[in-house]
């Protein structure tokens, strides 16, 4: 392998492994649909914080918000997983060509547009508004902080490496 070539194979790997993460994740939710149903209805009914009556007015305990919620993560998910299985394809035809034609672009676009995609999920959807707005981080059952900040700080490096300076990069945009 040339070093021309470590980075795209590298983006290619990252995204590929992402990719198949994220579609397990969703085919759990999909499949076994009670389990993560009642981890978001405990985490918006805010029932294993600390019930601090100054934040307890946040608490959504009405069941089909909560499965509308719900219900919008595993599209979001679903989505998201779409993207970078598309992505990972368009990485392996830009290998397969040695980054002729279109180059690695639309693969490194449709990575970055499936990486902020489970950067806001996790970042913002989790961490910001599960952990803080309705005090996830409180529950020591239903706290899904940790896998939440490794799912963003995991997307987050490798959305870094697919736009580090490369020589293939900056070929696409001379061509």
């Amino acid at each position: 392998m040339t070093a021309e070539r470590t980075l795209p194979v590298a983006a290619t790997a990252l995204t590929a492994t992402i990719a198949v993460y994220i579609t397990l994740v969703a085919f759990g939710n999909v499949t076994d649909f009670g389990t993560n149903q009642d981890f978001v209805r405990h985490v918006l009914a805010m029932d294993t914080t600390f019930q601090d009556r100054d934040l307890m007015w946040r608490a959504v305990t009405d069941a089909t918000l909560q499965n509308a919620a719900y219900v919008t993560i595993i599209v979001w998910e679903t989505l998201a997983a779409l993207v970078l299985l598309a992505a990972t394809g368009l990485w392996v035809r830009g290998l397969r060509h040695g980054g002729a034609g279109q180059g690695f672009g639309p693969a490194r676009r449709a990575t970055t547009l499936g990486l902020l995609m489970l950067m806001l999920l996790f970042g913002l959807g989790f961490v910001a508004i599960g952990g803080e707005w309705f005090a996830m981080w409180q529950s020591t059952k239903w706290n899904g902080l940790q896998a939440a900040t490794r799912m963003f700080t995991l997307s987050g490096i490798v959305l870094l490496l697919i736009h580090l300076p490369s020589p293939q990069w900056r070929a696409e945009r001379a061509g």
